[in-house]
């Protein structure tokens, strides 16, 4: 891992990789939207309303795993003074945003035909709302503060604090009484989804978490270059100014 602290040994490896990780992510659309579509049976009671669960759930996943990448980035950064760990984590921020965003739309789409609403200030659906702002108050840090390593010790104070959302999250439906329904695939007795929908759910989550590393990557990537272009404005910044003294 070391070896790819290195941002232009990291900037090689992912140019090889990248491509690779963005094929394998559209052949698991392909075959999860498929077996989602056309393989899985309509639920009992929600009918074909359900199959909303295979891009909700996925995203909201997402949202969580993507928050906590940015925290432990953020510990790279603050602790170790990883070179690439605040690129890291900048970079995850406006994904984790987006997967956020998709599953608070996808939720709402899929609560009005089965609770009546499209909102309802419970525990999940909130603290879901909270995580959405918690990334875009990441993102306002970063772009306000011009020193990048000033915004980003910021940022990793913020994202460290913020990350006790997750557990509220994850826990929230058995901690309260709320309209969302309790945990069903990661349980400590066992899944309570029949098969037929279970493993569509499966291949279409993973089909998710290898588009979000793709996406992490060249956001890196592109990050790594942002960064050299404006080192090199401020070199040249520089040579001018000094330039000019020396003229004078």
């Amino acid at each position: 891992m070391y070896q790819l602290a290195n941002p232009a040994r990291f900037m090689r490896l992912s140019g090889l990789l990248l491509p690779w990780i963005v094929g394998l992510a559209g052949l698991l659309f392909l075959i999860g939207l498929y077996a989602a579509f056309f393989a899985s049976p309509a639920e009992r009671y929600q009918g074909e309303t359900v199959r909303i669960m295979y891009i909700h759930v996925p995203a909201a996943w997402l949202a969580m795993l993507g928050y906590l990448l940015v925290a432990v980035s953020s510990i790279g950064s603050l602790v170790w003074r990883h070179p690439l760990a605040d690129v890291s984590a900048k970079a995850a921020a406006p994904i984790g945003a987006a997967f956020t965003l998709q599953a608070l739309v996808t939720g709402s789409l899929w609560g009005k035909p089965t609770w009546g609403t499209y909102w309802v200030w419970d525990a999940r659906l909130t603290s879901m709302l909270v995580l959405f702002f918690l990334y875009l108050g990441l993102i306002a840090l970063w772009q306000s503060i011009e020193d990048h390593s000033k915004a980003g010790r910021a940022a990793a104070i913020l994202a460290l604090v913020g990350v006790v959302n997750i557990p509220i999250i994850k826990f929230s439906v058995d901690w309260w009484s709320t309209l969302h329904q309790p945990a069903s695939v990661i349980r400590l007795d066992g899944t309570t989804i029949h098969a037929s929908i279970l493993w569509p759910l499966i291949i279409m989550t993973l089909a998710f978490t290898v588009l979000f590393a793709a996406l992490h990557v060249q956001a890196m990537r592109n990050e790594i270059l942002r960064r050299r272009v404006t080192a090199t404005r401020l070199r040249h910044v520089d040579r001018l100014g000094a330039g000019a003294a020396g003229a004078e």
